[in-house]
């Protein structure tokens, strides 16, 4: 019967919903979320944001299993995310938390589990969210990482052109200058923030290319990005829904216009770049999508998240790394033709999107536990990926190791990262060209965590270059 209902419901609704965004401008339809939102937040107490207060972690070996907590967004930045997975990896590997502030979920930790449920999507959909809990209330944007096919693939083969092969090469000289630009600019001697004058600004320009935006506001796609990836009723973080909210609204603006100038120019007689608005208004599957504009605005903030979370970290996560094993820094700068299996290695090590969720869509049963419909189960790719039955050695660097490009922080199956080639193609470049420059690249002290428990970023990393010998 409630399913019944909420069919009914869905198809009254969506239809309505359909017309209202045709009709309303797309920044009165954000300003509309957001008021609907601050007022459901007064009325309902089931609608505040969950609020966290850090306090000292235990090791995971020395608590009872019951009382792990995967949901606590300060485990990574308090160093005891390691060995509470550890815990679930070798007790519970596919364990129930019945409590928490996001409702109670599986945790999937082994790296065979997380690809079971990665590769079965007719079992474990990835609707309606890909986070812990659920996203703001009226704020229902629609992106296709958060679909089940058709519908995915259709949206997903739409800008799947934009990281073809044949864009990629194109590319490469573009990204490879870009970032000689970046290094070539840094000062050698004297402290810096290694993730404000590289890593961000190394990403914000790679998406303004990829997003065709104006290159000048490029910091506008990673404050959005970070303000998305960090809304704390999804994932721990601690952004401001008020401040994503106003935020939102001029990047959408300027978006909006984006499309309605390629569209004009392209019937023009124009010939359609590959960015990601002249590839959708290309494609017949999403060439009216601009008449779905909370579709339109969640597909694009996914790309530019994708676009974003990935590379950034994993290029702040990398120099980290060669810190915390120097005899890997001397190995690689001994043989630099280690870089591309290096490149994996890092985003093994760092992997920058901790999770996924799944909801079951049946009754179904995963090593050994019995997981009921509508159950929703987290795969913890950052465990997967440091998992001992598959990885020797997992939570060390190790630039030549042989099965690498077997890490799992890309996801697996048809919701496997769109960018990955992208996102291997910038590490690789970023190295090939700080190589050659730098004879080391010190780290100066620990480095500020974001708050979160979807991704595994720094906010600050303060390092010293070292110039190459002449």
């Amino acid at each position: 019967m409630i399913n019944v209902v909420g069919r009914v419901k869905n198809n009254v609704v969506d239809p309505v919903r359909s017309k209202v965004e045709q009709v309303v401008p797309i920044d009165q339809l954000v300003r509309g979320a957001h008021l609907y939102n601050r007022a459901r937040r007064v009325v309902d107490r089931r609608e505040r944001s969950p609020r966290f207060v850090e306090k000292p972690i235990a090791d995971g070996a020395t608590i009872p299993l019951a009382d792990i907590d995967m949901s606590n967004p300060f485990l990574y930045r308090a160093g005891q995310w390691e060995s509470h997975l550890k815990r679930l990896r070798d007790e519970s590997p596919v364990h129930f938390q019945k409590k928490g502030p996001f409702g109670p979920f599986w945790s999937v930790t082994r790296y065979e589990d997380v690809l079971a449920v990665d590769k079965n999507h007719h079992v474990f959909s990835a609707e309606p969210y890909i986070v812990m809990g659920k996203m703001p209330a009226g704020f229902d944007i629609r992106m296709f990482i958060a679909m089940d096919p058709p519908k995915h693939d259709v949206q997903r083969a739409a800008v799947q052109g934009v990281v073809a092969p044949k864009n990629l090469k194109e590319m490469e000289s573009l990204i490879r200058s870009r970032v000689q630009e970046v290094l070539d600019e840094l000062p050698v001697g004297e402290p810096f923030n290694w993730v404000d004058r590289v890593s961000i600004e190394l990403t914000g320009r790679m998406l303004a290319t990829l997003a065709d935006y104006p290159y000048e506001d490029r910091r506008e796609l990673t404050q959005i990005s970070d303000l998305a990836s960090g809304v704390p009723a999804a994932t721990g973080g601690t952004s401001d829904l008020d401040e994503t909210f106003s935020a939102a609204v001029p990047m959408l603006r300027k978006v909006m216009h984006l499309w309605h100038d390629k569209a004009a120019r392209i019937a023009a007689g124009e010939k359609p770049g590959f960015d990601l608005i002249s590839l959708m208004l290309a494609d017949e599957g999403t060439k009216n999508m601009i008449d779905k504009p909370m579709e339109f605005l969640g597909n694009f903030v996914l790309l530019v998240v994708g676009g974003n979370d990935t590379t950034r970290n994993s290029m702040s996560g990398g120099v980290l790394a060669l810190n915390k094993f120097p005899d890997q820094f001397a190995k690689l700068k001994a043989d630099p033709k280690l870089i591309p299996n290096m490149v994996s290695e890092i985003i093994r090590w760092q992997t920058p999107l901790a999770y996924m969720a799944r909801r079951a869509k049946e009754d179904t049963v995963l090593n050994g536990q019995h997981i009921k419909k509508g159950d929703k189960l987290i795969m913890w790719y950052s465990s997967a990926n440091r998992d001992e039955r598959h990885f020797e050695r997992p939570d060390e660097l190790i630039i030549d190791r042989k099965n690498a490009r077997n890490h799992i922080a890309f996801g697996f199956g048809i919701h496997r990262c769109m960018g990955n080639r992208l996102a291997e193609m910038q590490l690789r470049i970023l190295w090939e060209e700080l190589l050659p420059r730098f004879e080391d690249i010190k780290v100066l002290e620990e480095p500020e965590i974001v708050q979160s428990t979807f991704v595994r970023g720094y906010s600050k990393l303060m390092v010293e270059l070292t110039a190459k010998k002449s």
